[in-house]
């Protein structure tokens, strides 16, 4: 039996031939603690230190501002509970991942939401007003994971420093990164997440960038690796993936971008198609290439997958318990679709497609067909 066609990589990706090529040495022959000062540590640390350079130079920072970790969960969590903050007040946006939501709750600070539009992007006007008032944190995610919406994020961090110069600005760009070209320089963001099951890597690594003069502490103490923010043996196999996944999506992130978004394209003019009354999140403003994000109006989009099984991908109607960028990676419609203005029947019928390497001209075709069947 074949398996279905995937389009649901805004969830997982499959780890890419030239990532796992990369790091299997360090699976078997190749292996040393990197705090170890003999042959097999130095050339571990060797390892470390190129993976961390190419994750530097995909989003604008330097090799010695990241700090690998084991996922978004990790990376979010760090940033918000360990920033040392000006001020106990975070402002952040409606629609942010459960894991950027649960750790700014736990913070126990004044908490104020920027409100997004009915493309689930950030009100600039009323965010003016909003982010007049100085705050400690500013947290707004790069691309919001079930619409693919880009979020302004430099003309957000740029209102809260003329408020607050010494506010900390913390990006959640789980979704951006491998995708769009990502500069956390040009964002004017202190603190940056990447997750590398997003682009290709396995789960179970990922990053936090912390600029540098960025006060923050750790929220686990050991040995005091990797500048005691995150102290363990680094996992030297998973670093390396990860730095191989940065290059893959540096050498040729224009031409697949472009690649991925005739494609989107194509699926949306297909559906559209078979389908007038189809609802497109994210129509007139900035979003992922590779994320279609639509709502059948009267169908529920669990049923429509259930009775399409030709296609693997997710709804946007159910109410996950997700806080690690994990499986669904979707957060509830009184979240996301809620904060759009979206009435829950019509978010009933939220599907969320998402394009990735792996996906082909044919694929959509027959996707479209079999998605097409399932309304």
């Amino acid at each position: 039996m074949s398996m279905p066609i995937y389009l649901d990589h805004n969830a997982t990706t499959p780890v890419h031939p030239a990532v796992r090529e990369a790091m299997l040495p360090w699976l078997g022959g190749q292996f040393g603690n990197p705090s170890s000062s003999h042959a097999y540590g130095r050339e571990a640390a060797a390892a470390l230190a190129q993976a961390r350079e190419a994750v530097a130079q995909l989003v604008g920072a330097s090799q010695d501002e990241v700090v690998f970790v084991s996922g978004g969960t990790e990376a979010d969590n760090l940033a918000i509970l360990g920033a040392v903050l000006p001020r106990d007040r975070i402002v952040m946006s409606a629609v942010e991942h459960p894991a950027v939501e649960a750790a700014v709750l736990a913070r126990g600070v004044e908490v104020e939401r920027l409100q997004v539009d009915r493309n689930a992007r950030v009100e600039l006007v009323a965010a003016r007003g909003r982010l007049q008032r100085p705050a400690g944190m500013l947290t707004v995610m790069l691309a919001q994971n079930e619409t693919g919406t880009l979020q302004p994020v430099a003309e957000l961090s740029a209102l809260a420093r003329a408020a607050a110069p010494d506010v900390v600005v913390h990006c959640d760009a789980a979704q951006a990164v491998g995708k769009v070209p990502v500069d956390m320089r040009a964002l004017g963001v202190d603190l940056l997440t990447i997750v590398g099951h997003k682009f290709y890597a396995p789960v179970g690594i990922g990053a936090l960038v912390v600029r540098r003069g960025v006060a923050l502490h750790p929220i686990s103490h050991g040995g005091g690796q990797q500048r005691g923010l995150r102290s363990g043996t680094e996992p030297v196999a998973l670093a390396v993936a990860l730095g191989a996944a940065c290059s893959l999506a540096a050498a040729d992130l224009v031409r697949e971008s472009a690649r991925q978004l005739e494609l989107r394209e194509l699926l949306w003019q297909r559906l559209r198609q078979g389908a007038p009354t189809l609802v497109r999140s994210g129509a007139d403003v900035p979003t992922l290439p590779n994320t279609l994000h639509v709502r059948v109006p009267d169908r529920s989009g669990a049923a429509i997958l259930a009775a399409a099984p030709e296609v693997a991908a997710s709804t946007g109607s159910a109410c996950h318990a997700v806080l690690d960028h994990g499986p669904d990676d979707m957060v509830a419609v009184g979240g996301v679709l809620g904060a759009m203005g979206v009435d829950p029947r019509e978010a009933a019928g939220a599907l969320r497609l998402s394009l990735g390497r792996s996906t082909t001209r044919d694929d959509i075709e027959r996707a479209a067909q079999a998605l097409l069947r399932g309304m």
